[in-house]
Order: C-alpha cells, then structure tokens, then sequence
C-alpha cells in the first residue's frame, strides 16, 4: 500500500491510495456538554433525505447515549474487539507516544499502534485481504435508532445499576452517560473509499464531501463493512448504498432563500441543533502535507489546532475523520481517552478554564444559517469573577462577530447573554 500522512496520529500510514487532497474540506465540531438529545438533527435529516420507501432503517445522523448505545448496535465496540485481536495476534498494543506531541502535524503525540487500514492486511480472504478491517452488521443490529437511550453506567459500567454516590462532584461521575451526536465524518482517508471494488466513492475536490455514484455501485456492500463509524447504508428497494452527502447543495450557496448572495450554508442537522452544540465549516487544505493550512481567525481551526479543545473520534482507525468533539467534563478519563485519544484531559481542562477568547468563540456555534469562515472579538468589561478549581477566573462581556464567506457579518452575539424583561400589560398575555 502507499503511505499518506494522518496528522492526527503524527506520522505515516499505509492506504489504498496516495496522498490526494480538496482545496476546501467540510468540517464540524459538536460540543457534546450541551447536547440533551431532542433528536431535532435527526428528524430533520430524515425528513430531507431519508423519508422513502426502503431507506426506513436508514439514519444518516443519530444522537445516540453512550456508553450501551449504538446504531448500529455495538458499532464501535465491534469494531474495537476486531483491531485489538489483530494486535494481540502480532503482540502490539494499541498505545500513544505523548513524548514527543506539539504542533500541527502532531498534535496528540504518535500512535504506535496498527489501523483498521495496516491490520486489514493481516485478515486474508478469496479475493487477498482486506482493504479495511470490518464487518457488516446483521439486519437485527440496525432495528433500533434509539436503543439503550438514557441508560446510564454504574461504577463498574454495569447498567441499571445506581451508583450509592451517584450525585458526584465533576469532572468524574460514578454513574453517568452522555451523548454521541453522529453523521458522516466525511474522512480524509475514507475506508468507504478505500473498500470498494467499484471505485464509485469519491471525495469532491472542492469541498472533500465524501459521496458515491450510485451509477457505479452495484451493492457489493463492501463500504458498509469497512467504515469503522458504519455510515454508509445499503438501500434493499434500489440495492445500492447511500449515505450522508453533507447537504451539499447548502455548501454550494444554491439555497436562495437563506443565502441570496450565494454564501455556504449550514447542513440541515447543523441548522435544526436546539441545544447550540454544532458548529459546522470548510476548513483550506495544503494540498501537498494533507494538513489544514493556517487560518487563525477560522474558528474550526482556532477550536481544533490553537485551543485544541475539540477532537477526532476514534482517531487510531486512521480515517483521519473530519468530526470534531468537545468531551463531556463528567464521564471517566479512561472511557473517553479510548474514543477520543489522548488529548482529552487537556481538551477537558481548557473547556473546565475556558480563555477569555474560547468563551467568545464558543458563542458562534448555531449562531446563523450561513457558515462562519472568520472571526473577530471586540473586547468588553469584566463582568464575573469565581474560582475554578482553586483558580481565579473572570469572565468579560466580550462581543464576537462571524462573518460568511463572502466577508459579510452574519453573526454578532455577546458573551453575557441579553436579558429581556416582557411588560405587564395585560392578565391573559403570554
């Protein structure tokens, strides 16, 4: 196989194919803190997208409650078993060398262990071996959109069973469970891609929107089995896959009600979030190192690369996904260092002390319809002081402004949100 560098595991890994990058690459960062599972994202990307005939078990995003959630069930936790059986087969370890982390191109250190991509190639079938470790799922897996909801995790992460202590102090709880908001990471190195026989999956040059001809495809489901997040869906009426596609004529600016002026626009399941947790962009890629190129005032790139509070999913499978997170303060480190890596207490630590700038920055998310390519701050007095773990910590009213595109403010918020106080003019007024 080629080597391509994944900057999220700092260094090399063999793929399919060689290095080959869009100029633009369609990102997102879900702050999971404030997610409280309305499930408004989800309903609206099916009543976009997935409403027909065949497509009823098709749930191209989901919110579903960790740690016994999954959709399909078990997704990750299937695909976990499958890579730590390949290591024990060659006597590695799936482990992190932090020593040696910083700057962009390493920024969580070197992941020393095998991904789905280098351990596929151990697993031998009729056709050689794999191009991604995998597994299709059964029909009975992908039954329940919602299953285990609210289902929270003991001490010793049995369900159902109450932690004596359960009103805990963060960041830990003893009894706990949170939310994983999931769509289409839309990967730099997708293992859809890489899978299929039929080269019917491509990622468009422009935008790095990851999508699949449905000309080409002939339903071999081969996508279905390699991608770790299982995303893409095989449709039985058509008998071809389908899958998120970024509600790319958003991106494009052809929704002339919302952006008349052609600016990108946010997805539907970005525009629906209630909770204000999602914030959606299109990062600028340096063709030749794979990387995002610097961008200082692009908030995807301050949360990600500068404040580096949000983080890939599984990163060790080596898609080099373009879905970000924010951690959830109240879940044990161990659990979410295996899903999100190992810049999660650091990532926790900021969130918990945020800088005056991430404060503001946090403002932008669900802020408006149009993607924010820009930011800037206009300072503000000092509003709050407390003590956060023993250190002082003030909070200033700063005012953060978004601007599209095309240069355009489309967002102008506050960090002390505004109180409005309704006149008493009448008894039965509402």
């Amino acid at each position: 196989m080629p080597e391509v560098y994944n900057w999220q595991l700092g260094r090399k890994m063999d793929y399919p194919y060689g290095e080959s990058h869009p100029e633009w690459q369609f990102a997102f960062v879900f702050n999971i803190n404030r997610c409280i599972a309305c499930q408004t994202c989800t309903m609206a990307c099916k009543s976009t997208w997935t409403f027909s005939k065949g497509q009823e078990f098709m749930w191209w995003n989901n919110v579903e409650t960790k740690p016994f959630g999954g959709y399909p069930q078990h997704w990750d936790v299937k695909i976990l078993k499958l890579l730590a059986q390949e290591h024990e087969r060659e006597g590695a370890s799936m482990t992190w060398n932090t020593a040696e982390k910083g700057g962009s191109q390493r920024p969580y250190g070197t992941y020393e262990g095998m991904t789905i991509f280098e351990a596929a190639k151990r697993r031998y079938g009729p056709e050689g071996h794999q191009r991604a470790l995998g597994y299709i799922p059964m029909d009975e897996e992908w039954r329940y959109p919602n299953i285990s909801e609210d289902t929270a995790s003991g001490q010793k992460g049995v369900p159902g069973r109450w932690a004596g202590d359960y009103a805990s102090k963060l960041p830990e709880h003893k009894t706990w469970f949170f939310y994983l908001q999931r769509l289409c990471n839309h990967c730099t190195y997708p293992a859809c891609l890489a899978a299929c026989p039929r080269k019917a999956i491509y990622k468009r040059k422009e935008d790095g929107v990851v999508l699949i001809d449905q000309s080409r495809c002939r339903g071999y489901r081969k996508c279905v089995e390699a991608c770790p997040y299982k995303k893409p869906m095989y449709r039985g009426t058509t008998r071809v896959s389908e899958k998120c596609i970024a509600c790319y004529p958003r991106l494009e600016g052809k929704d002339p009600h919302i952006a008349p002026d052609g600016a990108p626009v946010e997805t539907r399941c970005m525009a629906a979030c209630v909770g204000k947790i999602r914030l959606q962009g299109l990062a600028r890629m340096d063709k030749e190192s794979g990387g995002w190129m610097e961008d200082r005032k692009n908030p995807l790139y301050y949360l990600v690369k500068v404040e580096k509070v949000a983080l890939p999913l599984y990163p060790q499978f080596g898609t080099q996904p373009n879905g970000y997170y924010i951690p959830p303060r109240w879940a044990p480190r161990a659990y979410l260092r295996q899903m999100f890596g190992p810049g999660v207490d650091e990532a926790i630590e900021k969130y918990t002390f945020p800088s005056r700038e991430l404060l503001a920055v946090l403002q932008l998310f669900r802020a408006q319809q149009k993607i924010v390519f820009r930011y800037e701050i206009e300072p503000g007095p000092k509003v709050f002081e407390t003590k956060i773990n023993g250190r002082k910590w003030e909070m200033y009213n700063d005012v953060v402004i978004g601007f599209d595109k095309n240069g355009k403010e489309v967002a102008r918020l506050s960090v002390e949100e505004p109180k409005y106080v309704r006149p008493q003019k009448y008894y039965n007024s509402i």
